[in-house]
């Protein structure tokens, strides 16, 4: 096969994804919300914007991920500090593989043989759940505990951030083994990706401590080029203290033209085009806390986690207006969009 027909091949599934009808062919799209002082995952319908499903048992839940095949539902459990596995179609648990530590976000790899656990708990680390056996089977070093992992656009890195490091943690996901490691000065929280023409990642979307917006870090050098402010509030418009961080969560349309940005200080969910990364957009947000964000495939509607109170926000992404809200657990924390059988 030529390089040429493989990237044709590649750009053909990824159009086809982007295109699915949320109720495809057997399979259905669900926004998987994690209840941080609950012991309940909420699933909800973005046809419907209904919670149709709920996995209980999970004690403060955390992070979320779904199996590429559309199997199985990954939760992180703080209580327990397991990787609970989740039958995706009776949504009970079939296995609590432990950990190496307290837990906090979670990443599937794309060909889902492997879960990527952030550990939280000093010294930290990222723990490799082998899906097949459903084991643990190593934990990278990183450089401080590890508040979120992710899987880059290619699934060719694991990119791990660290609060107390104020590190970005890169490894190689064929080898398991470290590529490079970014001080940025302060602690990471969320990050997101662009990708370039031909998949592999562009730039890394950073949020950080005590900062309200993002730095860009360019993939290629390790570098940060830019620190990118969320916009100041209108006369009249007051911040919102709960929280912990100014800006926490972030997001990129599938056709990469949009990046989402949570603003948990103005509440509300911003919008910046890519590449040029111009602010053009701004949804004022009905919740209150704007701690997490996940969009369907489409790109089209943003679901946006609120901590404070207890609900999330749905927002059109081409008018940046909320449409509605969404009850759910208590102190919804992360979110992530999924394809179920």
């Amino acid at each position: 096969m030529t390089r040429s027909l493989f990237r044709y091949l590649i750009a053909v599934a990824v159009i086809g994804l982007c295109s699915l009808p949320l109720g495809a062919a057997g399979k259905r799209v669900v926004i998987v919300q994690t209840n941080s002082a609950g012991d309940n995952v909420h699933l909800i319908d973005p046809t419907t914007n209904k919670v149709v499903g709920v996995i209980n048992g999970i004690e403060v839940n955390h992070g979320a991920a779904v199996a590429p095949d559309g199997t199985r539902i990954y939760v992180s459990d703080e209580a327990e500090s397991t990787l609970d596995i989740v039958d995706g179609k009776s949504l009970k648990v079939i296995k609590k593989v432990p950990l190496s530590g307290h837990p906090n976000n979670i990443a599937v790899g794309k060909d889902g043989k492997r879960v990527y656990v952030g550990i939280i708990q000093a010294p930290g680390g990222v723990d490799v759940i082998d899906t097949a056996t459903m084991t643990n089977v190593k934990t990278m070093a990183t450089k401080g505990s590890i508040h979120n992992a992710y899987v880059t656009p290619d699934g060719k890195y694991v990119v791990a951030g660290s609060i107390a490091g104020k590190t970005v943690n890169v490894f190689d996901a064929a080898t398991e083994t470290p590529a490079w490691t970014l001080d940025m000065g302060l602690g990471v929280r969320p990050m997101a990706f662009a990708a370039n023409a031909d998949g592999s990642t562009k730039w890394i979307f950073v949020q950080l401590t005590d900062f309200n917006g993002f730095a860009v870090v360019d993939f290629a050098t390790q570098k940060e080029i830019r620190r990118i402010q969320n916009p100041d509030l209108a006369a009249g418009k007051q911040t919102v203290p709960e929280g912990s961080d100014p800006s926490h969560g972030m997001a990129v349309t599938a056709d990469g033209k949009t990046l989402v940005v949570c603003s948990r200080l103005n509440n509300y969910l911003y919008s910046y085009s890519l590449p040029d990364l111009k602010n053009i957009g701004a949804a004022e947000l009905g919740g209150k806390g704007a701690g997490w964000v996940t969009l369907t495939p489409d790109g089209k509607t943003a679901y946006v986690a609120n901590p404070v109170t207890n609900d999330v926000s749905v927002v059109d992404v081409k008018t940046m207006k909320e449409t509605t809200r969404i009850p759910v657990g208590y102190v919804p924390k992360r979110n992530t969009t999924g394809i179920l059988q």
